[in-house]
């Protein structure tokens, strides 16, 4: 199945599409490294091109810093060095993004540094693989792997994309900034 377009959610099915009520998901895909990533597109207010981080002292090796977003400091999580992300981006730095999460799900603002920012997605729920989520037991903010069918040189391969939780991926930070 082919990925369709994100189209507008009614306001009153937007707590149902987030929680997968209506069989189908809506991400915003990323890149980290060489990888696929998405988190659910309403746990996003807005996606920012790059900008000077101020460094903070005495903080965790993955909070990059601060920034200074229209008024307001948002700190800024290296979403690659959280995850133990090796592989290095053909980027440059000021080539990536920042995905700025939703007030509603942090506790303060907060932004993550990405590679790049690829696309708004819809999937259908068929499309995710949620049993190979997590082969380790101790990575939980895994929800699933989504499939999607493309066509390299004639041929039609899938892509995988891995879908985070990025709620319970902060929920560490909490505890450890």
């Amino acid at each position: 199945m082919s990925v369709k377009a994100s189209e507008p959610v009614a306001t009153a099915n937007n707590s149902a599409a987030a929680q997968g009520d209506l069989g189908t998901i809506q991400v915003v895909e990323f890149v980290l490294g060489n990888e696929h990533f998405a988190i659910d597109l309403f746990d996003v207010k807005e996606v920012v091109e790059y900008t000077t981080i101020t460094k903070l002292p005495n903080v965790q090796p993955y909070v990059r810093g601060i920034i200074d977003l229209r008024g307001e400091i948002t700190m800024i999580v290296d979403l690659k060095h959280r995850l133990n992300i090796t592989d290095a981006s053909t980027k440059s730095l000021e080539a990536s993004r920042i995905i700025v999460l939703d007030d509603k799900i942090t506790k303060s603002k907060i932004g993550i540094l990405v590679d790049d920012v690829t696309s708004v997605s819809t999937f259908d729920d068929n499309q995710v693989d949620h049993t190979s989520a997590s082969i380790s037991h101790e990575d939980t903010a895994i929800i699933g792997i989504i499939k999607r069918k493309i066509k390299v040189k004639d041929k039609e391969i899938n892509e995988l994309i891995i879908w985070i939780d990025i709620k319970k991926l902060l929920n560490d930070l909490d505890s450890t900034i």
